[in-house]
């Protein structure tokens, strides 16, 4: 077993070169097709990693026995879901580390991994590792982030963010149910295989692999009839995951709904401009901003290709973030950037102009930044709007999943009843 060692400044333990071997690495699996292409890039550069798929009311109350139930509702679900696989049986507990991404901005953003490690502590697991996804917040000689393993995250978010836009426009109308799935596991694997080879993650092969991907998915045969469209937006965590969330697409398309949710690109995007936003009102690193114009024009090429792909096989094209930004100016501020901060306001602008005017915006209880950009900006929206439907649904551990369904069921009943008028005004043509 490896001999634990640790952090001198702070006593917290380290993931060293031996663990590397030794060590299973915990995740939570955030969003799903995007997180196992990741997973498998991993798993190339020697890390013995899992995703938790874990859920059930049992999760968030193994939180609530280790964090105040004052924490915010994902950190609650994140940090409950790695004491209950801890405490589980299922794994050797002094062989296995857990991961977890720290960004240094506000929110569970950078709080994250004390919370944790303190409730690690206080479960008695206090010799867990904890490894944080940053770029050089904490060093272990165990875990490093390389130019080529980021490059393949990149390539990984990508692929992950077109797979799902392709899949939820086809899964509501196929006539072959199961096709959609069917070919993002198969797209995955190839994906995964491709990226641990050193291939696909340049302009070229991701502009080439976008082409193959989307006309694959313009095969499937579809029976078009007219559905309600309704975008997911909200905090990042609760946005995604289904834990989080209450299975809320798997609702949606029980409700025979066609959904939305806008990509992970976009929010990367938002990160890094948040750097440049910050320098252009504060001051700063002229290095840093030329650094992040540049990142920034990297993340707008790589959109780029993605929207080219989806236009060219008939698809609703991801959000262009440029003009989403564009959108929200003298909505919000720029300078509105804890948590999803402006972008919220604007993905939901960016929804109602796309189609997708029926708005589920997800909040965990009590958090401010959303509150803020999601529920205060509503009356705004509609302004702007007129035809946004939008209902804001708050998940904390007490919430009852009913009360929230029903309310997401009655913003449905307004959608279908404008989709019923559309059709009959002929704005809509319901032949396939």
């Amino acid at each position: 077993m490896a001999e634990l060692k640790y952090d001198k400044k702070t006593g917290r333990v380290l993931f060293t070169k031996q663990m590397k071997k030794e060590y299973t690495i915990l995740m939570p699996n955030m969003a799903p097709i995007h997180f196992n292409i990741l997973q498998n890039v991993f798993t190339h550069y020697g890390y013995k990693s899992e995703l938790l798929n874990t859920t059930g009311p049992e999760i968030a109350q193994t939180g609530l026995k280790y964090v105040h139930n004052d924490t915010c509702y994902p950190a609650l679900l994140v940090i409950g879901q790695f004491i209950h696989a801890l405490q589980s049986g299922k794994y050797d507990v002094h062989k296995t580390a857990l991961m977890i991404t720290q960004t240094g901005g506000g929110c569970r953003a950078s709080n994250y991994i004390f919370l944790l490690r303190k409730a690690l502590k206080k479960a008695g697991f206090e010799f867990v590792p904890v490894i944080s996804l940053s770029f050089g917040m904490e060093h272990n000689s165990g875990f490093s982030i390389s130019l080529p393993l980021i490059r393949r995250f990149v390539g990984g978010l990508v692929y992950g963010d077109q797979l799902m836009l392709l899949s939820n426009q086809t899964k509501p109308y196929e006539v072959n149910k199961g096709e959609s799935m069917a070919l993002v596991e198969e797209w995955s694997d190839k994906i995964s295989q491709m990226l641990i080879e050193g291939r696909g993650y340049t302009l070229e092969e991701l502009d080439e692999n976008l082409q193959k991907i989307t006309k694959s998915f313009s095969k499937i045969e579809l029976n078009k009839v007219p559905k309600v469209k309704v975008g997911i937006v909200g905090e990042i965590y609760v946005k995604y995951s289904k834990m989080a969330n209450n299975g809320l697409e798997e609702f949606l398309a029980e409700q025979d709904c066609e959904v939305c949710v806008p990509g992970l690109m976009g929010f990367a995007a938002f990160k890094v401009d948040n750097r440049i936003e910050d320098i252009k009102m504060f001051g700063g690193n002229a290095l840093k901003f030329k650094f992040c114009k540049m990142l920034l024009n990297y993340i707008t090429k790589l959109e780029g290709l993605m929207v080219e792909a989806a236009k060219k096989y008939g698809f609703v094209p991801p959000h262009e973030y440029a003009h989403t930004k564009e959108l929200v100016k003298g909505v919000i501020g720029y300078g509105s950037k804890m948590g999803e901060g402006w972008l919220l306001t604007a993905e939901m602008l960016e929804l109602a102009e796309t189609g997708y005017e029926n708005i589920v915006c997800t909040q965990p209880f009590g958090c401010l930044p959303n509150h803020i950009n999601g529920k205060g900006a509503i009356r705004k929206i509609k302004e702007i709007k007129p035809n946004a439907n939008i209902v804001t649904i708050d998940y904390d551990p007490g919430a009852p999943k009913v009360n929230q369904e029903n309310r997401i069921k009655l913003m449905l009943a307004v959608g279908k009843e404008q989709l019923e008028k559309r059709i009959a005004n002929g704005e809509i043509n319901t032949e396939n």
